[in-house]
């Protein structure tokens, strides 16, 4: 069995839908999804770990780095779409009151500020509790920002459709599982990974940041989060075009192994959007081979 970052209705679980369609078990927070994966509860979860609009999902990047270590399988991209759902017989003239998730309230403020001046927006909770409080006929609330999965699922009406200021938004998800052997390569991978400086000094980021460009390495997010053991103490959390296998991604990995004072693997898989890594002049996996064998030779025979 699958777990997910409930509850139902949600995005998290609108997302998990493109994974599988059987039963699968809500839990309340990021960490007690993961921490099932830990406990053997299920077999793996779907947490949110990425969005366009807000960055990260802090929750999840710290739920990744801490504890006993965890591996992503694959990733989701779902397109976020909200609305603005009311019990029946609401009309959008009568909203005061809106709940929802305070993401949700991020990306849809420009236009309750322009549709619903009127509305105070509360944030908390997920956007399908929004939803089934909203349902509740002596709810003190109006309206809830949410899917229309939640909405649906609740009886509520869209007083508006279509809501998210930016309509491009884009939520990633990630399958975490337990850690073993990576899959195999698709030639259009991601790695996902923590690294943790020695200590904090100039140049210490530029440092780890050569491993990836020297070897031809591209990064699709890199965020600092702090460590919890001191005020200005950081781990970057770091995504890399490239697979674990591919020699250029390995020796990348290997000169953060040297510089670092610890780097969590935390997997490599296919990217959700099957876009292959450009692979620069002389980073290919056959051209480091042929490197290697030329420095075997060389230290063999003195020849080149």
């Amino acid at each position: 069995m699958l777990g997910y970052f409930g509850p139902a209705g949600t995005f998290t679980h609108q997302a998990l839908q493109t994974v599988t369609q059987d039963e699968a078990r809500p839990y309340p927070t990021v960490p007690a999804a993961l921490d099932a994966v830990r406990t053997g509860e299920v077999e793996a979860a779907l947490v949110p770990i990425e969005n366009s609009v807000e960055g990260g999902v802090s929750a999840t990047l710290d739920a990744l780095a801490d504890g006993e270590r965890l591996m992503i399988i694959r990733e989701v991209l779902l397109p976020v779409q909200f609305g603005l759902y009311v019990r029946p017989g609401t009309d959008l003239a009568d909203v005061r009151r809106v709940l929802t998730h305070p993401h949700a309230a991020a990306q849809t403020r420009g236009w309750l500020a322009a549709n619903v001046p009127q509305a105070t927006v509360t944030e908390g909770g997920s956007t399908a509790a929004a939803a089934a409080e909203v349902a509740n006929p002596g709810s003190q609330w109006d309206a809830a920002v949410c899917a229309a999965v939640a909405g649906e699922m609740y009886g509520l009406v869209p007083a508006a459709s279509g809501i998210a200021d930016n309509e491009a938004a884009v939520t990633r998800f990630v399958l975490v599982g337990h850690q073993g052997a990576p899959s195999e390569r698709t030639g259009a991978d991601k790695t996902t990974l923590v690294a943790y400086m020695h200590e904090n000094r100039p140049g210490a980021l530029l440092e780890i940041l050569q491993q990836f460009s020297l070897r031809g390495v591209d990064l699709c997010r890199i965020e600092s989060r702090p460590t919890k053991t001191q005020l200005g103490s950081y781990c970057f959390s770091i995504d890399a075009e490239g697979h674990v296998l591919d020699e250029r991604m390995g020796e990348a990995l290997r000169g953060l192994h040297r510089v670092c004072q610890d780097v969590v693997f935390l997997g490599s898989y296919p990217r959700a959007d099957e876009v292959p890594a450009e692979v620069p002049y002389g980073a290919s996996d056959g051209e480091y081979r042929l490197a290697t064998d030329w420095l075997g030779t060389l230290r063999a025979t003195g020849r080149d």
